[in-house]
């Protein structure tokens, strides 16, 4: 279940010049942009139609009977007022995000599959952890870690590039562990992400922000996210067995907490829209 990473921060120097903060920001407005087209495509049909029915009714327009096609029973419109494209692609996740990133984890909005298992989760784990695009990711990260000095006792090179890939490696495969597997098994909650799909920007924006402490339970019902707020405190305490002694102090145990917080915040984020940015730039894959 691999998540998007952004680095290390400290809570005492939170600013926007630091890589994490850019990032945050960068695809906050993304998503703000994005949701603001897609409003404006969907308002202005209701808008025409609300002026027709206002005054005389709108012509229908004949249809052959290949093109009459009824309403098939059974399909109720969405709940909640969620849009729906005429293929049903609306809100449909994909197994990855631009064909690369691992998304195994979101479920399509709308739609309730079966729990699962302790197998089930365990699988969901590893298969996002040890995605060939998880090392690269990791690679990534760790370049960046190593460039903005973030460990000064790693020093410099390719010995301290190492440093950095496996304890970030490290890193995210205990807290997927621990997340996704260990305590979900034993509080029975789903660590699957449940798209909305419906509202405006900031109310799903706010709905997967709040994903992080609300859940469901292996029987569909919400319940307080005790694997997210545990499992990422445990694993940030698990990180002082292999970070240097520097870097084991209580401040640096919640920064690492705190980071985690808002990595898997902005990945709630990025899985809630990212159907909207698939139908939007890639409709046809």
């Amino acid at each position: 279940m691999h998540k998007l990473r952004f680095g290390h921060f400290s809570l005492s120097k939170l600013d926007l010049s630091h890589p994490r903060m850019t990032s945050a920001l960068v695809l906050f407005f993304l998503f703000a942009f994005l949701s603001t087209n897609l409003a404006a495509q969907l308002v202005a049909p209701i808008a025409a139609a609300s002026q027709q029915s206002a005054g005389a009714p709108a012509p229908v327009p004949p249809q052959s009977p290949a093109e009459a096609k009824p309403n098939p029973q059974g399909s109720p419109p969405a709940p909640g007022g969620a849009t729906q494209s005429p293929d049903g692609s609306h809100g449909r996740q994909t197994k990855r995000i631009l064909g690369i990133m691992p998304n195994f984890q979101a479920v399509s909005a709308n739609t309730h599959p079966p729990p699962l298992s302790p197998q089930e989760k365990l699988w969901l784990a590893t298969e996002g952890t040890f995605d060939y695009s998880s090392f690269i990711s990791v690679g990534i990260q760790a370049a960046v870690l190593q460039a903005t000095h973030a460990y000064p006792e790693f020093h410099e090179g390719a010995a301290a590039y190492g440093r950095y890939y496996w304890h970030t490696f490290a890193d995210t495969g205990i807290e997927n562990y621990l997340v996704g597997t260990i305590l979900p098994a034993v509080t029975h909650e789903d660590p699957r992400y449940y798209t909305l799909d419906r509202g405006g920007f900031f109310h799903r924006a706010r709905y997967a922000v709040t994903r992080l402490w609300i859940t469901r339970n292996d029987a569909g019902a919400e319940t307080f996210n005790s694997s997210e707020i545990l499992g990422s405190g445990l694993a940030a305490e698990v990180s002082t067995r292999y970070y240097p002694r520097q870097e084991r102090s209580a401040g640096k145990i919640l920064d690492r907490w705190a980071s985690q917080f808002l990595n898997d915040g902005t990945n709630n984020i990025l899985q809630e829209f990212w159907p909207d940015i698939h139908n939007k730039f890639f409709p046809r894959r």
